[in-house]
C-alpha cells in the first residue's frame, strides 16, 4: 500500500539542513566547494555532451572571458551531475559538487511546500499562496536566478459517493496546486551552471483526494501516447490519475507540462538547455512520470533528469526499460529507514528465475499488477547514522528536512557522516603525532 506523504511543513530555511549539533555534523569536505558563489564569466563553453539538443547548439557558444580555476567545476561537469554517465564515481563517496546540486534542487522542492496553503479554513485552501512573480522571493529563493513561468495543478479522477457532500468542502477538493515550472534567467547563473536550466518542482501528498489516489496502488497501462511498447509499460493507478485527470475548468497536469515545455523548447532553441524534474514523496513519483512524458512527447528534448527525495515506487520493469531507452536520467535519494520508499507492491529480483522461481510462476506473479521495479540510480542514506535522527518516527524519516540534512552530511557508505570522517581524520593525526614522540 502506498503511503506517500509530505504534509509536514518545513521549518525556516535557516534551519533546513542543520538537524544535528556542530560536533556531530562538522564539515570536513574532501574538496573545495565552489558551487555556492556566482561566477561573472559569460562563457558557456562545454567539454562533454551526451544530448542531441546540446550538441546542436554548442557550436554557437563562444567564450568571452578567461576561466578561473575555481569556476571550472560545475560548468564543466554539469552533464555528469545531471546523469550523462549515470553518476558513476560520484555517489560513493558523494562528490561535493553533486551534493550542492542535490541540495539546490531540494530547496526548490521545499519552496513548493512553502507556497502551498494548508489552511483548510481558507478560501484558497490547496492553492498557491503567492503570485508567480513573487513566489520564489517569498520562499527565500530570491537570489537563485530562476523565474517561475507556470503554476501546476493536479486533479484526482476519483468520483466520491453522494454522501460525502455532507462533509466539509476541503475533504473533496479535487484539484490542487502541486508545483511549478521555473527557468533560469540570470546571465551570471547561466554561466555558472554551464547551461540554461529548467526546474519542475513538486510537493508531496497534502489533500484527502491525493491520499485516496495514493491508495490506488495497482499497476495500470500507460495511455498510448506515453507507451510506445503497446501497453507493456505500467505505472501506479492513482499516480497516473493525478497526472492525466482534468476538470471542466482546469487542464490536466500532463497538458500543462506539455504546453509549457513546448514553449520553453521553442524559446530557447539555440541554447544549451537542461530540464530537471524534482520532488518529494508523491512529488518524487510525479517527477519520474513527468520526465518520461517529456522524453516520449518531444523527440529532440534536451537532457531530462529526475532528482527525487523519498519517492515511492512508480512502475513496472517495462516502464523502467522505456525510461532507460529514452535517455531519461533518474537519481533517487533514499533513506533506508523510510518505509515510503519500499511501497507500493513488491519487487521481483532480476535473478529470481535462476534462484528457483520458474518463468511460468514469475509471469503469473507479474500479471497480478503488484510487481514493481526499482528505477534509476540510488543514493542510499540512513537516518540511523545521525544520533539526533536515529530514534525518529516514520514521519521524521520521511520528512524532506531529514533528506536534505542527510545529503548535506553524507560522505560515503564506509563513512556515512562528515562527523565520522572528522573523528577518523583526527584519530589518524593523533597516531601520526605519536610516532614522532
Amino acid at each position: 500500500m502506498k503511503l506517500g506523504t509530505g504534509i509536514l511543513r518545513p521549518s525556516s530555511s535557516s534551519n533546513l539542513l542543520h538537524g544535528c549539533s556542530n560536533n556531530q555534523c562538522a564539515a570536513t569536505s574532501n574538496s573545495q566547494k565552489v558551487v555556492g558563489s556566482k561566477s561573472k564569466i559569460l562563457s558557456l563553453n562545454m567539454t562533454t555532451t551526451n544530448s542531441s539538443w546540446n550538441s546542436k547548439v554548442i557550436s554557437n557558444i563562444n567564450s568571452t572571458l578567461p576561466l578561473q580555476p575555481k569556476t571550472l567545476k560545475l560548468r564543466d561537469k554539469w552533464m555528469e551531475f545531471q546523469g550523462s554517465k549515470n553518476w558513476e564515481g560520484l555517489l560513493d563517496p558523494l562528490d561535493d559538487g553533486l551534493r550542492d546540486e542535490i541540495l539546490r534542487y531540494g530547496q526548490f522542492v521545499d519552496a513548493s511546500y512553502r507556497c502551498f496553503d494548508f489552511d483548510t479554513s481558507s478560501l484558497d485552501y490547496a492553492m498557491c499562496r503567492y503570485q508567480k512573480s513573487s513566489m520564489l522571493t517569498q520562499c527565500g529563493l530570491k537570489n537563485t536566478g530562476y523565474k517561475v513561468t507556470k503554476s501546476l495543478h493536479a486533479t484526482s479522477g476519483v468520483q466520491l459517493p453522494n454522501w460525502t457532500e455532507k462533509m466539509p468542502s476541503w475533504v473533496s477538493t479535487q484539484s490542487s496546486w502541486i508545483g511549478y515550472v521555473a527557468v533560469c534567467q540570470d546571465k551570471n547563473e547561466i554561466a555558472r551552471l554551464g547551461r540554461r536550466d529548467v526546474v519542475i518542482a513538486y510537493r508531496g501528498t497534502a489533500t484527502c483526494m491525493e491520499w485516496i489516489e495514493n491508495l490506488r496502488a495497482t499497476l495500470t497501462c500507460l495511455p498510448g501516447d506515453m507507451a510506445p511498447d503497446n501497453c507493456q509499460s505500467m505505472v501506479q493507478s492513482g499516480l497516473l490519475s493525478l497526472y492525466t485527470s482534468t476538470t471542466g475548468t482546469r487542464p490536466s497536469l500532463q497538458d500543462s507540462i506539455r504546453d509549457e515545455v513546448n514553449k520553453i523548447l521553442q524559446k530557447y532553441a539555440d541554447e544549451p538547455l537542461s530540464i530537471t524534474v524534482t520532488g518529494h514523496s508523491l512529488g518524487a513519483a510525479l517527477a519520474t512520470l513527468t520526465a518520461h512524458d517529456i522524453t516520449t512527447t518531444f523527440k529532440h528534448a534536451p537532457l531530462v533528469t529526475v532528482v527525487s527525495f523519498g519517492g515511492p515506487r512508480v512502475g513496472n520493469k517495462n516502464f523502467r526499460c522505456q525510461l532507460e531507452k529514452s535517455g531519461t536520467k533518474v537519481l533517487r535519494i533514499v533513506n533506508s529507514d523510510d518505509p515510503i520508499t519500499k511501497v507500493p507492491g513488491f519487487v521481483v529480483e532480476e535473478n529470481s528465475t535462476a534462484a528457483g522461481l520458474s518463468n511460468w510462476l514469475q509471469r503469473r506473479v507479474e500479471d497480478t499488477q503488484w510487481v514493481y521495479a526499482e528505477i534509476g540510480k540510488e543514493l542510499r542514506l540512513s537516518s540511523r547514522d545521525c544520533p539526533q535522527l536515529s530514534n525518529g518516527s516514520v514521519a521524521t524519516c520521511h520528512d524532506l528536512k531529514t533528506y536534505l540534512h542527510l545529503v548535506d552530511n553524507f560522505v560515503s557508505s564506509n563513512c556515512p557522516l562528515r562527523a565520522t570522517a572528522k573523528r577518523v581524520l583526527d584519530r589518524a593525526q593523533e597516531e601520526k603525532q605519536q610516532l614522532f614522540v
